[in-house]
């Protein structure tokens, strides 16, 4: 259990949170959710200790384990996958070491031996003997393969490093459990082992996450960070959102009907106040008047980007063929006779392995070069691309005005300074150097090159990453709205069961998997289920 006593969070004199007054209790999972830049991954770092409260304590029972998903893919690049597992308890990671030491000793003493006795007992109490087994069996049910369990980090994709850290933080099932973005970087299976994780989680755990779909899974309850104060909310993120809305519009209710008394009194006064027979009842209704009291309603710190894709002309009946599609890189064969076609109105999920879905987008795109094979766009087809890894747009040090300017032929500022700020760079925000923005600021520049250039054809690979639940949000809307043909690749849930209309699932052998259906009708076919087994086994 987390006890917060009137915490209060200051940077110098920006204040991100104050006089908060909550507790976070077992069995029950909390949600943080608030606009980019409300505190929701600092407040995390106070719940760890990592940073301390400006007024406030927080109380955490000294005998209750508190993990934390560390974000750092680095850091342990000299340690095996099994032993950065373990870590995850570090009393029971730092016996087992110091047991090995006095072990390895040539000069083994009669206290080293005394010692020895007492680490095996605590050894044993931690079940310690269990806990490579453990760890091997937490790290496959995640999805890391076996092969890689005894191998250093350093040696390990990326994609199995976040994994093998996400193991980490719920080994042996901590008692306080901290988890800043667990979704990122992760296929929609190994996501789908972590909801039922924490679903049977049977201790705290507080999330901090963008997937509305994983939040709805999880979250018994919702933090909601807005204005420096934290408001609790019993049930799931939709739950949360219909509630502040209901809770917004009662108000609006409220202080219409108190506004329409108001006016009635005032012209009440005005008329008869200097009337001898009507002055007692003016006066009484000058007291009512006076204690009639507007609800404060204040407007959110939620900003939503206006996100809207447009073009001139739509494409052919068939916008795309894609035939036997071959690439090759270091000798390793990657897309193997991949071959499908894009239809009119087509909105194509694409799911597979990250590295080889990413590398058949750049493939589309001409960002890599193809084997063999024939891709075909229609002759008006006009593509726009978001990249995963968006590094080489952001290098220069160039204000976000004159970014965007590079890209599109438009040389009014203030036209580009509008859009910018329908996309929330407004003011002096489009001054700002882009090579020192968030990931979420690099995402919107990114849409906003893509809107600003017309296309009739997108293509996004994991567009949600970096961005907030109100810009998801937009680009959900935006997404399905667009009248073109998309093909994308995302980790989120939501967006993937309302935008696609068509699933492409392709396999390390080069194998398709091609639906005209639903996310949700895919994921959940017993005959999909039974194909994606046997091709994967």
């Amino acid at each position: 259990m987390i006890t917060v006593n009137g915490v209060t969070l200051r940077f110098g004199t920006q204040t991100l949170f104050s006089d908060v007054n909550l507790k976070f209790l077992p069995n029950e999972c909390y949600g943080i959710v608030g606009a980019n830049g409300a505190g929701k991954s600092t407040f995390l770092k106070l719940l760890s200790g990592e940073i301390e409260t400006t007024h406030g304590e927080i109380i955490i029972p000294k005998n209750e384990r508190v993990s934390v998903l560390e974000q750092d893919h680095y850091k342990y690049d000299d340690y095996s996958a099994i032993d950065v597992v373990i870590m995850g308890n570090k009393k029971l990671y730092d016996i087992r070491e110091t047991k090995n030491k006095l072990y390895e000793k040539t000069d083994f003493s009669e206290s080293d031996g005394i010692r020895l006795g007492e680490l095996e007992a605590e050894f044993l109490e931690l079940n310690g003997w269990e806990a490579e087994t453990d760890a091997s069996k937490l790290l496959a049910s995640l999805g890391v393969d076996n092969s890689y369990h005894y191998l250093k980090m350093k040696e390990i994709p990326n994609n199995d490093k976040v994994k093998v850290l996400l193991a980490k933080s719920l080994f042996q099932n901590p008692d306080i459990l901290l988890l800043d973005e667990p979704t990122n970087n992760l296929d929609i299976d190994t996501i789908n082992s972590l909801s039922e994780f924490i679903i049977n989680y049977p201790n705290c755990c507080i999330i901090v996450s963008h997937d509305r779909h994983f939040l709805n899974n999880v979250c018994t309850s919702i933090v909601d960070i807005d204005y420096k104060k934290m408001t609790l909310y019993k049930g799931n993120y939709d739950f949360f959102v219909e509630s502040n809305q209901l809770m917004q519009k009662q108000i609006r209710e409220s202080n219409k009907k108190k506004e329409e008394k108001i006016k009635e009194l005032k012209e009440f006064i005005a008329r008869f106040q200097a009337n001898a027979s009507k002055s007692k009842q003016a006066t009484s209704r000058k007291k009512i008047l006076d204690n009639i009291m507007l609800e404060e309603l204040v407007p959110s710190s939620r900003k939503y980007p206006f996100i809207d894709f447009k073009f001139d002309k739509g494409n052919a009946r068939e916008v795309l063929n894609v035939t036997n599609l071959i690439v090759e890189e270091n000798g390793e064969r990657l897309l193997n006779k991949i071959s499908f076609t894009v239809l009119k109105d087509d909105k194509i999920l694409v799911l597979g392995n990250n590295i080889r879905k990413t590398l058949l987008f750049d493939v589309l795109t001409k960002k890599k070069k193809y084997t063999r094979g024939e891709i075909r766009f229609c002759v008006n087809a006009r593509v726009s691309y978001f990249e995963s890894d968006n590094t080489d747009y952001f290098k220069d040090d160039v204000s976000i005005l004159k970014w965007i300017s590079n890209y599109i032929n438009i040389d009014d500022e203030e036209v580009l300074r509008s859009f910018l700020g329908r996309m929330l760079f407004s003011g002096d925000d489009v001054k700002k150097s882009v090579n020192v923005l968030s990931g979420g600021e690099k995402a919107r520049c990114m849409l906003s090159r893509m809107m600003l250039e017309n296309p009739n054809f997108l293509i996004f690979d994991e567009p949600t990453n970096h961005l907030d639940l109100e810009s998801i949000t937009s680009l959900n809307k935006g997404m399905n709205k667009f009248n073109g043909e998309i093909l994308f690749t995302s980790g989120d849930y939501e967006l993937n069961n309302t935008v696609a209309n068509r699933i492409i699932e392709i396999f390390d052998d080069g194998t398709i998997i091609d639906k005209r259906m639903t996310y949700e009708e895919y994921m959940n076919d017993s005959k999909i289920k039974e194909l994606r087994n046997k091709i994967n086994n």
